[in-house]
């Protein structure tokens, strides 16, 4: 039976400096754990494969301020044992993402433009993410690595991730290759705090927080990594 994942939750995104990054990764190690996959409390790896429609119908919705828009990737975490198929929309404040488990040889068809083996899931959700990739013609279009820190509590499933070392490859897909080269998205030391929750974030996280001067941005890894292939800018 297939696994599915639905979250909706509000997600905030803040640029800060490799050393702004360290001090409030010290911090948030006081009074929250880290997510598993960062063994030896080190970050981990994610690399995700991002898809659009013919004409990039995605990229050009994010680009021109569109409110209910989506983004359609495939992502591994770390060595690449779970591959979730991701459908991320921004509703209004909130962003909602439902996820699909995948078998890495299902991935690697869908890599390669097949989608017939999503319907092989049971569900709507696969017929869903088959129908609207196959009628819009969706394609792989940038596969993107970064190293991540995560910090989680289950509660109102609060989420707080430091991401560093963004970079981009627009002409080569395999999400599964660690020899694939990429070029840099983010200038050199920055680092994205990405604050995610449900109904609202905890005062002590929010305390944990106020020493720093936080400047929420709309900046995509996506958007940011089409810059050779689309001119997208660096942010």
């Amino acid at each position: 039976m297939a696994e599915f994942l639905d979250v909706l939750r509000t997600e905030k995104k803040y640029p800060v400096s490799s050393v702004t990054a360290g001090k409030i990764a010290a911090r948030l190690s006081y009074v929250m754990p880290l997510d598993q996959n960062c063994r030896n409390a080190q970050p981990y790896i994610v690399n995700s494969l991002y898809f659009d429609s013919l004409y990039n119908r995605d990229y050009r919705e994010k680009e021109s301020g569109v409110e209910f828009r989506k983004k359609i990737r495939l992502r591994v975490y770390g060595e690449g044992d779970i591959v979730k198929l991701e459908w991320k929309r921004k509703q209004g404040a909130k962003q909602r993402k439902q996820s699909l488990l995948l078998t890495k040889a299902d991935a690697e068809c869908m890599i390669s433009g097949d989608y017939r083996c999503l319907m092989k899931y049971e569900g709507e959700l696969p017929k869903i993410f088959y129908t609207m990739m196959t009628e819009e013609v969706y394609r792989p279009k940038c596969l993107i690595r970064y190293r991540r820190l995560a910090f989680t509590i289950p509660t109102n499933d609060i989420r707080l991730t430091l991401d560093s070392q963004i970079s981009s490859q627009e002409g080569r897909y395999d999400l599964f290759r660690k020899d694939i080269p990429f070029y840099p998205v983010t200038y050199p030391g920055e680092t994205t705090l990405e604050v995610k929750y449900n109904h609202f974030l905890l005062d002590y996280i929010r305390t944990a927080l106020s020493p720093f001067e936080l400047t929420e941005s709309a900046s995509s890894k996506y958007t940011a990594s089409r810059y050779f292939g689309l001119g997208g800018t660096i942010s």
